[in-house]
């Protein structure tokens, strides 16, 4: 039996996308970094490391691109076993609610007046999100147990490039938040004229409170909601 809550695969036939991202995920794959990047992992896990998550691709199976809505940028998966599933600051059902994330629910409820999600069940899970056209991607889409930004600079940034890059060029208006320097730093991916970007510091408790732009109280929620009504695209 496979364990639900790892990398049991270095192949990408395994890791299911909805139908509008495969071709770019196939070019991907069939192409120099891409086939290095798999390389890599299937190196790792012969040499018995433990990766994180189980999907890496997730985040494109639940949102196709013509659903997406709104874009939540993050940068590395939760490197703590069981608490990765595939989707950016999202962790499964149970799992206790990493402090970002509890960040972004005390955000949500003081902004939009949101009652933060029950515990276990969904918890801190973001799956219904991703199911209504919230694209939760991270920037790096797999980690070691234990190690931050282990698989950082192995070729998933250009992956995840090409998806920003490919949503920006939707005609659909789009809400991009980007929170913290890494996710700001994908910022000239994204055609600012025809879609909103919201940036402010990370949810982290580290620098959710601290200036230039304080991740509580940055209102981001309640701008989307303002946006796609203006735009007349699913509240």
């Amino acid at each position: 039996m496979t364990n639900p809550t790892q990398l049991t695969s270095a192949d990408p036939l395994n890791w299911p996308v909805a139908p509008g991202w495969q071709g770019l995920v196939t070019h991907f794959f069939e192409n120099g970094k891409g086939l290095a990047l798999l390389t890599f992992l299937q190196q790792r896990l012969q040499n018995g490391a433990v990766i994180f998550p189980p999907q890496p691709l997730r985040a494109l199976e639940l949102t196709p691109p013509d659903k997406v809505r709104v874009v939540i940028l993050g940068q590395d998966p939760y490197h703590g076993r069981g608490q990765a599933e595939g989707l950016a600051f999202s962790v499964a059902p149970g799992v206790a609610i990493p402090p970002s994330l509890r960040n972004i629910f005390k955000e949500l409820q003081r902004d939009l007046d949101e009652p933060i999600p029950a515990f276990p069940t969904p918890g801190g899970s973001l799956v219904r999100w991703a199911r209504h056209g919230v694209l939760l991607l991270n920037t790096c889409l797999t980690v070691e147990e234990g190690q931050p930004a282990s698989h950082a600079g192995k070729g998933w940034e250009m992956l995840t490039d090409s998806i920003i890059h490919s949503v920006s060029q939707n005609t659909t208006a789009t809400v991009f938040m980007l929170w913290g320097s890494h996710a700001q730093s994908k910022r000239a991916l994204i055609d600012a004229s025809r879609h909103l970007v919201l940036c402010a510091n990370h949810p982290s408790p580290l620098s959710a409170l601290r200036p230039p732009v304080p991740f509580m109280g940055c209102g981001h929620f309640s701008q989307a909601r303002a946006w796609r009504e203006q735009h007349q695209t699913t509240p």
